[in-house]
C-alpha cells in the first residue's frame, strides 16, 4: 500500500478501536499503541518510519499549545512547588535511577545511560491530557498532572542535548555550556514575546477561517523558531500560548472562539491517535534491527528499567508528600495531597511520543543505540497499557471518583451566572427586560430545585420544535429551488446556532 492509503487504513482500524474504548469507558492512548504494535507485526504490514524532529513539532506542538493556553497562570502560581519538583526534580531523580540500574546490569558508558535516564524520565504531555480526559479527579490532581507534562519536556530535551553534546565532543566548551543555559530563560522570553506579538496581530484575522488558520502557523512557527535559535521550544510554546490566553479579551469574538475550539479539539485529538498508532507501528522497526542475543539481552534489560521507572515515580510522589506535609504543619504552601490522590499521580506516569521521538533521535552510531530506542519503546508501551488502563479503576478503588462534587460544582456555577445576569438587569424597565429576567429566574429555580424546572423544560421544548419546524421549511424551500444553495447553507448555520442555544448542556458537547 501507498502511505496514503496505509493511513487510510490505519484511521479505519482507530475509529474502530476508539468506539470499543468509549464503550469500555478505558483510555485510547495504550490500546492504540498496542493495536499498533499488532498491525506492525502482520505480513505485509506497511512501514511509516518517524522523522524524530517533525515528529516533535507535529504531534507535540499542538498538545502543548492546546493544553497551556487552558492551564491558568494562576495554577501554575500556587503549585509552583509540586509543579517545580516534578518537572525538574522528578527527571533528574528517574535519570539517576536509570544511570544507577544501567550500571548494575550491562555497564552502558555514562553518557549513554544519562541519555537514556533523560529519554525515559519525562511522562508525557499527549498522553496525560488524553489518559484523563473524562476522568473524574480532583481539580488539583488534574491540574498537577498537566501542568507537569507541560514542562518536564524541557528539562529531559535540555539534558538529552547536554549528554549528547558530551558525547559528541567530549566535554563541553563555552559556547555549548552558554547555549545550554541560555535556552530555557531565553524560550520563555520569547514564547512571551512571540506571544503578545501574535495577541495584536490577531484581530486582523478575527471572524474568519484565516484567523483559525494562523493559529496552527503561530503553533508550528513557535517551536521552530525556537529550534532554530537553539532555545527551548517546549518551553518557549507554552510560555506562548499562556501570554496568548492571558491576554484574551472578555469581548473577543465568541463565533471565533467556538469556531477555533471545534478545530484545534479535533486536530488534537486527530494528532493523538495518529502519534499513538504511529508509535506502535515502530515495534518491527526497531526489533528488526536486533539479532535474537541482542534482542534478548535488551528485553530483560528494558524490563528493569521499566521496573525501575514507576518504582521510582510511585517514590516521587510519597516524598513529595511528606516534604509538602511538613510545610503545611508549619504554616506554610499547600495542603498536602491525601495518600490516594499521591498513589493515582505517581501511578499516571504515561510515557508517549516525546520518549520515543527523542530515542529515534540518537545518531545511528550511537553506543547501543538499539538497545536504547527498544528500551524507550517498552517503557512508553508499559505505561500506556499497564498504567492508563488501570487508571479508571483506581480511581474508583481509591474512592477518589468527584463526579457528583464535579456536577454541584457546575450547577453552582450555572447558579452564579444566572443572579449575575439578574443582578445586571435588575433596574432595567420594559417588557423586553422582564422578559430576559424571567429566563434567568427560571434558571435559578430550575438549578436549586429540579420540580421547578418544568417552565425552563417547556421554554426549551417549544424552542426546540420551533426550530425543527423551520428546518423542515427549510429543506422544502432548496427543494422547490426557491432558495439558493449558499442561503441554504447561510440559513442552515443560523438554525445550528439556535437549536446549540435551546439545547441541553449537555447535547453540545462532542465526545472522545
Amino acid at each position: 500500500m501507498t502511505f496514503f492509503e496505509s493511513l487510510v487504513a490505519l484511521m479505519a482500524v482507530a475509529i474502530l478501536l476508539l468506539q470499543v474504548t468509549r464503550r469500555l469507558r478505558i483510555p485510547y492512548p495504550g490500546i492504540l499503541a498496542a493495536a499498533g504494535v499488532g498491525v506492525a507485526m502482520l505480513p505485509g504490514a506497511p512501514d511509516i518510519p518517524i522523522d524524530p524532529t517533525t515528529v516533535l513539532a507535529l504531534f507535540i506542538a499542538p498538545v502543548l499549545v492546546d493544553s497551556a493556553y487552558d492551564f491558568p497562570i494562576g495554577t501554575a502560581r500556587r503549585m509552583a512547588l509540586p509543579l517545580f519538583f516534578y518537572a525538574v526534580v522528578a527527571v533528574l531523580a528517574t535519570t539517576g535511577v536509570v544511570v544507577g540500574i544501567s550500571a548494575v546490569t550491562i555497564a552502558l558508558p555514562l553518557t549513554a545511560a544519562i541519555i537514556l535516564g533523560a529519554i525515559v524520565a519525562p511522562p508525557d504531555a499527549a498522553a496525560a491530557t488524553a489518559v484523563l480526559s473524562g476522568l473524574p479527579v480532583s481539580r488539583r490532581v488534574d491540574a498537577l498532572l498537566k501542568g507537569e507534562s507541560l514542562f518536564n519536556d524541557a528539562t529531559a530535551l535540555l539534558l538529552f542535548s547536554a549528554a549528547l553534546t558530551v558525547h559528541a565532543h567530549g566535554g563541553f566548551n563555552t559556547g555549548t555550556v552558554i547555549q545550554l543555559s541560555l535556552a530555557a530563560p531565553g524560550g520563555i522570553l520569547f514564547g512571551i514575546a512571540f506571544g503578545y506579538a501574535m495577541t495584536r496581530l490577531r484581530p486582523v484575522t478575527e471572524n474568519s477561517v484565516g484567523g483559525t488558520l494562523l493559529q496552527f502557523v503561530y503553533c508550528f512557527a513557535t517551536w521552530l523558531i525556537a529550534e532554530r535559535l537553539h532555545l527551548s521550544a517546549v518551553l518557549a510554546t507554552v510560555a506562548s500560548a499562556m501570554t496568548i490566553a492571558t491576554l484574551a479579551r472578555i469581548g473577543d469574538s465568541p463565533r471565533m472562539r467556538v469556531h477555533s475550539f471545534a478545530v484545534w479539539t479535533t486536530v488534537v485529538f486527530l494528532s493523538n491517535v495518529l502519534a499513538f498508532l504511529l508509535m506502535g507501528l515502530q515495534a518491527r522497526r526497531i526489533v528488526d534491527a536486533m539479532s535474537a542475543a541482542q534482542f534478548e539481552r535488551a528485553a530483560w534489560f528494558a524490563a528493569i528499567v521499566v521496573v525501575g521507572v514507576i518504582v521510582t515515580r510511585l517514590a516521587i510522589a510519597f516524598v513529595l508528600r511528606g516534604f509538602l506535609v511538613l510545610r503545611y504543619r508549619r504554616g506554610k504552601g499547600l495542603a498536602p495531597f491525601l495518600p490516594g490522590e499521591t498513589l493515582l499521580v505517581g501511578w499516571s506516569g504515561m510515557r508517549g511520543l516525546v520518549t520515543l521521538a527523542t530515542a529515534l533521535a540518537l545518531p545511528a552510531d550511537f553506543p547501543e543505540r538499539d538497545l536504547l530506542v527498544l528500551t524507550a519503546f517498552a517503557v512508553v508501551l508499559a505505561t500506556l497499557v499497564i498504567q492508563g488502563a488501570t487508571l479508571a479503576p483506581l480511581i474508583w478503588w481509591l474512592k477518589l471518583n468527584r463526579e457528583d462534587e464535579a456536577a454541584e460544582e457546575l450547577e453552582a456555577a450555572h447558579l452564579s451566572l444566572a443572579e449575575a445576569a439578574l443582578e445586571r438587569l435588575a433596574d432595567e424597565d420594559g417588557a423586553e427586560a422582564e422578559g430576559v429576567r424571567q429566563i434567568y429566574r427560571e434558571i435559578c429555580d430550575g438549578t436549586r430545585d429540579p420540580d421547578q424546572a418544568y417552565p425552563l423544560n417547556r421554554r426549551r421544548g417549544l424552542s426546540l420544535a420551533a426550530v425543527l419546524a423551520q428546518r423542515e421549511r427549510l429543506e422544502v424551500l432548496r427543494d422547490d429551488n426557491r432558495i439558493g444553495p449558499d442561503h441554504y447553507l447561510e440559513l442552515q448555520e443560523k438554525l445550528d446556532w439556535k437549536q446549540l442555544a435551546v439545547d441541553a448542556d449537555d447535547e453540545r458537547l462532542a465526545e472522545n
